[in-house]
């Protein structure tokens, strides 16, 4: 299904969204990619959403993504004695510890030993999305004693966040490795990691993984902003999650931070998805704020490859009319001349290899010229991610042979995927980049297109030709090109 649009949008699936029929009208709405959150749902509910995906892809003849979002350790209070819950008051003492017994108004059992081990005196802890907030005034092994700077009401197991150290924690807990192997035999396109802090959390997600999907990293806490260089050269594509995000470092520094990491993103040539409450009061209105829709507006401004709905098409009321929000959004925005205007003035100027050399040289003859689209053969995704890198104003057609290539890059700004027979010389990627550019309607008999290839072909990153080719070479097909 072709879109006329280049940012991509993912839904995730969830109670609203988990029937075939649904999953169909999301996608023909303009969901690219599915996420399916392994925080929710059994095996048995993640087995039939990817079925249902797949079989919609089937019936379509639609290249579509599946990222599988691991929960990552959850750091989470004890229970508490009486009715559950306590008010907690600004200035008031106030103890964690790893003894079990039920808390009450001035301790509570904090089950993780790592964390004590980690704590600092001064150090914050945020409780329930930080609407409590503690300072260490001491700490040892067992316990932390801390003195409450913002109060509220504390109950069982609510979460906590520590913005201020970095965790001697793996992001994959036990529940994670299962669910990254069963999600992994699946034939899941996407891993988003969670909890990550350093670039050694990605690359034993990656040894587990071993190669069967791509690897996501989840941008949610300081210390991965910190780290972000070192897990962006490890990683496949980023996700700024703003949730904890936004918890754990003060709400105004977020959109700073977003636009700095979708550039680093979109320079490293790897996708990034702007996440988290995007479109958040669909889910039980038809209609977003106006804030909102200028918040996606905002993401896809800044160049983002995807934007993503979360609770909205999860178990929201309205996934569909959320899908088309921010289908109507981005088209809005990318006919904007002011946009053309800022993602061309954020152009990094990448001329390292003879690849980049290539895709450059691709869009400026693109521009200008009458040329239609762009169309490259990618069996490993490498061109089509340094020619979106270029953010050309003509449509690029990503041709490949695999499945697993064409929806991983389902993810990618700009991208139109189409999958094709092997070819072995350059002449036969021509006349088949010629026969998908006219056929899904990018270009007609009397227009030209720009095709790029490495030679010798199934080689990766070795893009190497280009060619401006009519499309009156185009042949009549029966079946393949000969």
């Amino acid at each position: 299904m072709r879109r006329h649009r280049n940012v991509k949008i993912v839904a995730t699936l969830g109670p609203a969204s988990s029937s075939k029929e649904m999953i169909r009208a999301l996608h023909e709405a303009g969901a690219d990619v599915f996420r399916l959150n392994m925080s929710h749902g059994s095996h048995e509910d993640v087995a039939a959403r990817h079925r249902f995906i797949r079989e919609v892809e089937a019936e379509l003849g639609s290249p579509i993504g599946i990222l599988a979002d691991l929960q990552g350790p959850k750091l989470r209070v004890g229970v508490f004695g009486g009715e559950g819950a306590f008010d907690l008051e600004e200035g008031q003492p106030f103890r964690l510890d790893l003894d079990p017994a039920p808390g009450d108004a001035k301790r509570v059992q904090l089950p993780h030993k790592e964390i004590f081990d980690a704590l600092r005196p001064g150090a914050s802890l945020l409780v329930n999305d930080g609407k409590i907030r503690l300072k260490v005034q001491d700490c040892g092994p067992d316990h932390a004693n801390c003195t409450v700077t913002v109060g509220g009401t504390i109950s069982n197991r609510k979460g906590v966040n520590v913005p201020d150290v970095v965790l001697p924690l793996a992001a994959l807990s036990e529940k994670d490795r299962k669910d990254l192997e069963f999600v992994c035999e699946l034939g899941v396109d996407w891993l988003a990691l969670s909890f990550v802090q350093r670039a050694a959390d990605v690359e034993e997600a990656r040894k587990l993984a071993k190669g069967r999907a791509a690897i996501l990293s989840k941008i949610e806490k300081p210390a991965a902003v910190d780290a972000f260089d070192g897990i962006l050269a490890v990683s496949d594509g980023i996700m700024v999650a703003r949730g904890d995000l936004g918890v754990e470092l003060p709400v105004q520094a977020v959109p700073p931070i977003q636009k700095r990491l979708i550039r680093k993103c979109r320079a490293a040539a790897k996708p990034v998805i702007v996440a988290t409450q995007m479109l958040e009061s669909m889910v039980e209105s038809p209609v977003p704020t106006r804030a909102e829709v200028s918040d996606v507006a905002h993401a896809i401004y800044e160049g983002s490859d995807a934007i993503m709905l979360s609770a909205e098409s999860a178990s929201g009321r309205y996934p569909i009319e959320a899908v088309r929000t921010m289908e109507a959004v981005a088209g809005s925005v990318e006919t904007d001349p002011t946009y053309v205007q800022i993602i061309e003035a954020s152009r990094t100027v990448s001329r390292k290899t003879v690849a980049d050399g290539i895709v450059a040289a691709a869009r400026e003859i693109a521009e200008a010229t009458d040329v239609k689209a762009i169309a490259c053969f990618s069996e490993s995704g490498t061109t089509a991610l340094l020619v979106a890198r270029e953010r050309p104003r003509v449509p690029i057609i990503a041709l490949t042979s695999l499945e697993s290539t064409a929806r991983r890059l389902c993810l990618t700004w700009g991208t139109n995927c189409a999958i094709v027979a092997p070819v072995d010389r350059f002449k036969k990627a021509v006349l088949a980049a010629i026969h998908v550019a006219v056929e899904q309607g990018f270009a007609a008999e009397t227009d030209r297109i720009v095709v790029t290839a490495g030679v010798p072909f199934n080689t990766p990153g070795s893009t190497n030709i280009l060619r401006v080719a009519p499309c009156q070479e185009r042949l009549v097909y029966e079946g393949e090109p000969e």
